[in-house]
């Protein structure tokens, strides 16, 4: 029982011990937090098997990384006095308040702790790998993953950013009235590619990573509940990833390859998702701010209506030629182009499509293979063809094999 219990609580309550230690330590220490976090949890895989699972896990825990911080504090009070006065820097010891591991006070140093680290002073790949390390609990191992990369390059590239963080002098705590909507977009965007990459991973054996996603909207709904932060786009976002993420059951077959839109079966889509979704999306549309999440939730909400209509794509078709106008990116560019195939037909997409000319991007080429399909079908195989050799997962090059048999 404990095998299965303590990696789910990890990945849930490690996060939280975290940001409520670094608040307290500070980026200076912020390792110290991590190490007592850590330490926490190996005491539970040591004494639960021996000891049983206590009643309460989550409170065990909690009163266990109290007393870990305060042991922590003690052993400095002794060897600031005693062995090397004056060489501790940077950790008051003059002042240890108790840990508060409160509900509230963990809400609010994860909030904290997500202003401080979606900060423009480092890379937006840094800033997403501290969002996966230190507010969802991921391992070294799993971030390599998910940049497919290895650990080593991880540990190298958080610590820089560490670093960077502390050279700056970056308080954890949350920003003024004045600062919150300058740092808001960084927030928001770290969580959108966290969502984004969960709901199409590019790791080599994970194609959906469920965990990614819903840590995303984890950290949304905290947005959501803080008034300072529950800003119209927030509910845009959040009503996204809502819309999106009631799909992710039927974007999968058995053998774990890709189930494109048009093949999948619709009574998996997650009706409490989607009315979640269309919920975020009304409270969206407070406030005279459009952004490019509103377009992207709306565009989502037509992808969760099991019509094909004409309308439904020229109203898809509408909404990109806006996305596009705010903020242009290759892929909203591909998925215009779909959908202007569907409301408009494939002959005029053709034309589309090949303006583009994204010829270093797989999807480019699986477009005008669906483009060419049944228009012209020996033009389809060569895009196909080239999609294969260019794609990088195993998914994708067993997604584009089948889309070629089928033209076979």
């Amino acid at each position: 029982m404990e095998q299965e219990l303590i990696p789910h609580l990890f990945r849930t309550e490690y996060a939280r011990i975290v940001s409520v230690l670094a608040r307290r330590f500070g980026f200076d220490q912020i390792e110290i937090a991590e190490d007592i976090a850590a330490e926490t949890f190996l005491t539970a895989m040591q004494s639960w098997p021996v000891n049983g699972i206590p009643p309460n896990a989550t409170a065990w825990l909690y009163n266990v990384a109290k007393n870990k911080a305060k042991n922590y504090f003690k052993r400095q009070v002794i060897y600031h006095d005693k062995i090397a006065p004056g060489l501790i820097r940077n950790v008051d010891l003059t002042n240890q308040p108790d840990i508060d591991l409160s509900a509230q006070s963990i809400t609010d140093s994860q909030l904290q702790m997500m202003f401080a680290i979606c900060n423009p002073l480092i890379p937006a790949e840094a800033q997403i790998g501290l969002a996966l390390r230190i507010l969802c609990g991921f391992g070294i191992a799993e971030i390599a993953d998910a940049f497919l990369t290895n650990k080593e390059t991880i540990n190298k590239r958080l610590f820089r950013a560490k670093e960077k963080l502390r050279d700056e002098n970056v308080q954890i705590e949350f920003p003024g009235t004045a600062a919150i909507e300058q740092r808001l977009d960084n927030v928001l965007t770290t969580i959108y590619l966290l969502f984004t990459e969960g709901y199409y991973s590019i790791n080599q054996t994970q194609t959906i990573r469920h965990e990614l996603c819903f840590g995303a909207i984890r950290l949304c709904t905290m947005l959501i509940q803080n008034s300072a932060t529950d800003k119209p786009k927030v509910s845009a976002l959040i009503s996204l990833m809502y819309f999106q993420a009631s799909r992710l059951n039927a974007r999968l077959d058995k053998n774990g390859e890709l189930i494109l839109y048009d093949d999948q079966d619709t009574s998996l889509w997650d009706a409490e998702m989607i009315s979640k979704g269309g919920y975020f999306l009304n409270r969206a549309s407070t406030g005279k701010q459009l952004s490019k999440y509103h377009l992207e939730a709306a565009i989502a909400y037509w992808n969760t209506q099991k019509t094909d209509s004409i309308e439904k794509w020229e109203t898809v078709l509408q909404l990109y030629n806006q996305l596009l106008q705010i903020e242009y990116s290759p892929i909203a560019a591909l998925n215009r182009t779909y959908a202007l195939s569907k409301a408009n037909g494939k002959a005029e997409a053709i034309v589309e499509a090949e303006k583009l000319q994204l010829t270093n991007n797989h999807f480019y080429y699986v477009l005008l293979g669906d483009l060419y399909s049944d228009v012209d079908n020996q033009q389809a195989k060569t895009h196909l063809k080239t999609a294969l050799s260019i794609a990088k997962t195993a998914t994708d090059k067993q997604t584009i094999s089948k889309k070629l048999d089928d033209l076979k």
